[in-house]
């Protein structure tokens, strides 16, 4: 019986060896992928370890369009086997508020905006954590004081506007042709846009900081 006890007693201080590596393997997973903005990353597996992979060192990737932080899944290969681990990512970092009420159609600027730290995972999907995607940005709606900023409230101000007159550049290997029109769509920077030349030709391009429209031949 002794002999029993003590083969019991390994096999479950192998398990529970296995189960604190796979921990953290995926905590240093989830850490290397965020580097810059947080200041706390926080990983709890959620899976039951007897459901984890059996080998010691399995791939693991992210699932496609998954979130990053909240509760969340990810891939682990053992050779052929796939497993999906489920985890909670708690994420601290730094995110953007409205210092003031905002109202529908202005643009903001650096008075209008401040950082916050607090818990990303708490937040709203799509809350932003980078002032260059929202100073020039026109707010799609009223924001309140205090408000976290996302994408779904913003959209980027408009480079060229329906019906402006634009400076269209054919650039191709050994040539640059250039030549005028008028747009045919509202665009941002580096976004689609038609041109109704002078020819009366329609060409399609995309739309630089400038104003310009490039075409890629």
């Amino acid at each position: 019986m002794a002999g029993y006890s003590l083969l019991f007693t390994g096999l479950l201080l192998c398990l529970n060896a296995r189960a604190e590596d796979l921990s953290a393997q995926i905590e240093r997973f989830i850490q290397a992928q965020f580097t810059d903005n947080p200041v706390e990353v926080k990983v709890y597996v959620r899976t039951p370890s007897n459901l984890w992979p059996q080998c010691d060192v399995p791939q693991l990737s992210w699932l496609q369009h998954t979130r990053r932080w909240g509760n969340i899944s990810i891939s682990a290969h053992c050779g052929q086997q796939r497993y999906f681990i489920q985890i909670q990512v708690q994420l601290v970092g730094r995110y953007l508020v409205s210092t003031r009420a905002i109202g529908a159609g202005r643009q903001l600027t650096a008075a209008d905006i401040t950082v916050k730290t607090g818990r990303l995972d708490t937040l709203p999907p799509r809350t932003l954590t980078d002032s260059d995607k929202a100073l020039g940005a026109i707010s799609l709606r009223n924001i309140n004081p205090g408000q976290p900023l996302n994408l779904m409230m913003l959209r980027r101000a408009w480079v060229i506007k329906t019906g402006q007159p634009v400076q269209v550049v054919a650039q191709g290997e050994g040539f640059n042709i250039s030549g005028t029109g008028k747009a045919m769509n509202n665009a941002i920077a580096e976004g689609n846009v038609r041109v109704r030349m002078t020819s009366g030709l329609i060409v399609s391009g995309i739309a630089n900081d400038d104003g310009t429209i490039r075409l890629t031949l």
